[in-house]
């Protein structure tokens, strides 16, 4: 892949790029409305494969905040046209790294040496590139280390990036702007976080700590002597990305190993910890023959409130969600229902956070599951569909559902997707996750 030589860093100057590709949309619609009065057949398919080409192409050069928005958008099925989500998805693995000349300013500048003084052995070519840094391979003392370099100027550009690209989703999703104001400032206050990697680098350290005793989970040993507040070294941890490693044809026993990894990480961090790596998508994990899973990156984390976790985890019980009364408390509670609501509009969207419910929390409700279960999916993007197109939540002019819950539900889609490509069978009984916090506790004693 071709080597970025300048990253844009000005404020107007990344405006510009911003304008430009709203022009190239512009003319894109223009062209498809163009062919459809000729032909009115025509679908909208290759709009979109134009539209999500040429909004890729800014993205992936600017990098950044509005990189990591096209990630996040990515990963929810259902939300985005098959075109957008599988070309933002390459945000996920790669995208157009920069190059040696920018690696050795960005090591200057922070640590006051250059990598070569640093390490044995440092290779100035990415082998991994995606929104907020890229990956270097390097050496010292006869260990093999990755070192994680943040882009220029992504820190100080998160706020005016997020109101450039906000115009783009609200086109792309068709949410209202209600929503996505309350939202993107959950989203702007998680980038900021990202890229703060003094941060990371202390919850890498405590979160795997504390993540230690679960099996058939690996993490890396972190290097603070050789970090700072836009590089951070680590191990080089072994395996492959999950597309990769699916093109193995790994045995049922090997999925659901790893599966089972994956869920109990997540379990323990919600129940136990209260504090969840909250980016689950497949460029943060490498997946091994044996069954192990390495995780390796804890730039995203959610910390969640006591009160939340308790409605929230509500949802999950068959008899608080028999009882109407208390059925809408929580509703409120978690800003589903608002209070400027008439009962008509309680009755309509209660219904239908009832049933989203039902068919989310499943894998909550039986002792085990079976991702692999293609139904039970095609049944939720189908539902999700269906809420999309109803014209009742596309014009609600009220955004339902608390902040907190947008990378909650982020984390719990992003792990069923990854449960889902896996195909894996998993113990989800509510005495699993009890006894993953005992362990923790013995842990400690020892």
């Amino acid at each position: 892949m071709k080597e970025q030589q300048h990253l844009p860093t000005g404020k107007v100057e990344r405006a510009g790029r911003f304008v430009t590709t709203g022009l190239k949309v512009g003319s894109n619609y223009i062209k498809h409305y163009t062919r459809k009065l000729m032909d009115p057949s025509v679908s909208k398919e290759q709009l979109h494969q134009d539209n999500a080409e040429d909004i890729y192409d800014t993205l992936s050069h600017l990098k950044g905040s509005a990189l990591k928005v096209a990630q996040m958008l990515s990963m929810d099925r259902g939300m985005l046209p098959k075109a957008y989500s599988d070309k933002f998805a390459m945000s996920q693995y790669s995208a157009p790294p920069l190059s040696g000349p920018l690696v050795v300013n960005t090591f200057v500048k922070t640590l006051g040496q250059t990598p070569s003084k640093l390490f044995d052995q440092f290779d100035l070519k990415a082998c991994n590139a995606a929104s907020i840094g890229q990956v270097h391979k390097a050496e010292k003392n006869g260990k093999q280390l990755a070192v994680k370099i943040q882009y220029p100027g992504v820190a100080s550009s998160v706020k005016s990036d997020l109101r450039i690209v906000k115009p783009f989703a609200v086109r792309i999703v068709g949410m209202n702007e209600v929503d996505m104001d309350k939202y993107f400032e959950e989203i702007e206050s998680k980038l900021l976080e990202e890229t703060d990697y003094k941060l990371e680098l202390r919850r890498s350290r405590e979160l795997s700590a504390r993540c230690a005793h679960i099996p058939n989970l690996v993490f890396p040993e972190y290097y603070p002597e050789l970090s700072s507040d836009r590089i951070i070294t680590m191990d080089w941890l072994h395996g492959k990305h999950l597309r990769e490693f699916l093109e193995t044809n790994p045995s049922q026993e090997v999925r659901d190993k790893i599966g089972q990894a994956l869920w109990d990480f997540y379990q323990f961090q919600v129940h136990h910890l209260r504090t969840v790596h909250a980016d689950p998508h497949p460029g943060n994990f490498l997946l091994r023959e044996d069954g192990t899973v390495a995780i390796f990156d804890f730039g995203c984390v959610k910390e969640i409130p006591e009160d939340f976790y308790v409605n929230y985890f509500h949802l999950t019980d068959k008899d608080v969600l028999a009882d109407e009364a208390r059925r809408r408390e929580i509703y409120t509670h978690l800003e589903m229902i608002h209070p400027s609501d008439t009962e008509k509009d309680i009755v309509f969207f209660s219904g239908l956070f009832q049933e989203m419910i039902r068919m989310l929390t499943l894998p909550f409700t039986v002792a085990s599951f079976d991702f692999g279960d293609e139904a039970y999916f095609n049944e939720i993007y189908a539902y999700m569909d269906y809420l999309y197109n109803l014209k009742e939540v596309r014009e609600s002019k009220v955004a339902r559902g608390s902040r907190h819950s947008l990378y909650i539900n982020r984390t719990y889609f992003g792990l069923y997707s990854l449960l889902s490509d896996l195909k894996s069978r998993v113990n989800t009984s509510r005495e699993r996750i009890d006894e993953l916090g005992k362990q923790e506790w013995v842990s400690d004693l020892q």
